[in-house]
């Protein structure tokens, strides 16, 4: 009988630490991460029944939530931009129409309809509407600043980049 082999597939502490360190700035948002257990529960939501929530003149929000999960469709007119921020959710965001420059890990990456990033917790990142964009974020935990209206780095009448050519 052959003993079975157990690999070890974790990095050791020290080097786990050095990823899961947020940089020394302040952009990490507080209260992003709801307290509590909400329920789960069978949904059907279509979308023209969610209202839109006008963050800024440039910037719609609107989700939908689950037990550990939140879907948000977010609608940026061409020239918005989403400040420096960072928070302990997990996001994965899709494009659906438009394009998004996001500037993230010290890279500008272009990410454009049909395409989806994945952002790990805690990494500092912002984005610029290259065109009109549809959006959809997933974020788990659910971001409970989007939930309470907190999300006041997103409710500032953020500056606009100039399109014109």
């Amino acid at each position: 009988m052959k003993k079975k082999t157990v690999r070890k597939t974790s990095a050791p502490a020290k080097t786990r630490m050095k990823f899961a360190a947020r940089p020394g700035n302040k952009v990490a948002l507080k209260g992003t991460v709801a307290k509590g257990k909400r329920k789960a529960e069978l949904r059907h939501v279509p979308w023209n029944s969610v209202k839109v929530e006008p963050l800024n003149p440039l910037l719609g929000l609107h989700f939908v939530v689950g037990q550990n999960i939140m879907l948000a469709r977010v609608l940026l007119k061409k020239g918005c931009i989403v400040p420096e921020h960072s928070h302990p959710n997990e996001q994965i965001t899709f494009i659906a129409e438009g394009a998004l420059k996001f500037r993230i890990g010290g890279k500008e990456i272009v990410v454009n309809a049909g395409e989806v990033l994945t952002i790990p917790p805690n990494m500092p990142h912002m984005a610029e509407a290259l065109e009109d964009t549809v959006d959809f974020d997933v974020f788990d935990p659910p971001r409970a600043d989007w939930m309470n209206g907190t999300n006041t780095y997103l409710r500032q009448d953020v500056p606009r980049v100039d399109t014109r050519e």
